[in-house]
């Protein structure tokens, strides 16, 4: 392909994901997978070349542009070199105009930025757009540091029991020690709110929003076999994830319950008052996550996220009915916007005096809001906010 064709490649790749963002449909990767797969000629430096073209434009507008074309030409008033490739040719995008749509604005759509209050710093907000790192944690049930570090000399070791980064781009998931179940790929962020759910050995868990239960066997990983963990949610195809990760790990005493949206408490009536810990990573806008996918933005308005933390609200009330006397519900989200944590936070102990929050002694992380948050600046994690509550 030519350059000017891998352009035109990536503007009609550009309007699939606009699309998607619009109508709330496929992720940007899973995309581009399909995209690729029709278009067999494309060859390995031809997809590279695209992609980089895509994810460029991704980063760089806030808000959602009007058309693949617009944003290209929005990326090419700040590299005079994608100008040069608007040529007109047979494959090629056709020629500027001076009176065109061009995508513009910044990294952060204007609506969206002010809402950042836990973000003080420009440091702290372009963080989250830098390259993601890749961390993995130990199953101590199978695996051993010595084997690990054998197999990956240049790993680092983190703050956290269990906790390892290897460089970006490393092949991990073909390793034999990802496929006997000795390591998992999970966010630092993530083993953090895991490390906070387990001061003290609880005998009923529940994982209510579990998706592929990366979490989940992150709680099973660090517990006796005999505690038994429920791993929940509303979502058929993420749950359906986890027995793969299962059957890898060897655990034996997660149970899986699918359930349905608005009726969750129907299914999750015979453990109501009966669970020592109770875990709710609800859906969210996903701000934290940026670095991994930056085409979240384009999906985000004032409506969705007011929907978002309506349900998260709804979601935790109906955590905490789970929750036994003296037992602890953890809420997280990976948001780095106050409406989804420290507002729901204090709107929930507001209402519910019979909870308090408790301090969590982590080497990773700060105090903020009746919780906990976490920065890619600060913690190299992904951004979330969580908090631990006890129910007295």
């Amino acid at each position: 392909m030519t350059p000017s064709a891998r352009l035109q490649a990536a503007i009609e790749l550009l309007d699939e994901i606009i699309i998607a963002a619009r109508d709330n449909g496929a992720s940007a990767d899973n995309i581009a997978k399909k995209f690729f797969k029709a278009r067999r000629y494309a060859g390995s430096k031809d997809r590279r070349a695209i992609r980089e073209h895509v994810y460029a434009a991704i980063r760089r507008f806030g808000d959602r542009p009007a058309s693949g074309r617009a944003a290209m030409a929005g990326l090419a008033e700040e590299q005079p070199e994608l100008r040069e490739l608007f040529d007109g040719s047979a494959y090629g995008p056709a020629a500027l105009t001076d009176d065109e749509d061009r995508a513009g604005g910044n990294f952060v759509a204007n609506w969206l930025s002010a809402r950042f209050t836990a973000l003080i710093d420009d440091k702290e907000k372009a963080a989250l757009f830098g390259r993601a790192p890749l961390d993995i944690r130990l199953n101590p049930k199978k695996g051993d540091t010595g084997v690990i570090k054998g197999t990956w000399p240049e790993i680092e070791d983190l703050v956290l029991p269990n906790a390892y980064r290897l460089p970006t781009g490393t092949q991990v998931e073909n390793s034999k020690a990802y496929i006997s179940g000795q390591i998992e790929i999970q966010d630092l962020g993530s083993q953090a709110i895991v490390a906070a759910c387990l001061p003290r050995e609880p005998r009923l868990v529940l994982d209510m929003c579990a998706g592929a239960g990366g979490k989940t066997l992150g709680l099973a990983a660090q517990l006796p076999d005999d505690i038994r963990i429920i791993a929940a949610d509303t979502d058929r195809s993420r749950l359906s994830r986890i027995e793969p990760r299962l059957h890898r790990s060897g655990v034996r005493n997660i149970e899986t319950i699918l359930l349905s949206p608005k009726k969750e408490e129907e299914a999750l009536a015979p453990f109501a008052g009966k669970c020592d810990l109770v875990l709710v990573d609800a859906p969210c806008t996903g701000t934290g996550t940026w670095r991994r996918n930056p085409e979240l933005r384009w999906r985000m308005t004032p409506k969705r996220l007011d929907q978002t933390v309506k349900l998260q609200a709804r979601l935790l009330e109906l955590a905490s009915n789970m929750v036994a006397p003296g037992g602890r519900l953890v809420y997280a989200v990976c948001s780095l916007l106050d409406a989804e944590g420290g507002d729901q936070a204090a709107f929930f102990l507001k209402n519910h005096p019979e909870w308090r929050d408790i301090e969590v002694d982590l080497p990773v992380g700060r105090p903020y809001r009746k919780g906990t948050l976490l920065t890619p600046y600060q913690d190299g994690t992904d951004g979330f906010y969580f908090t631990c509550l006890e129910k007295l």
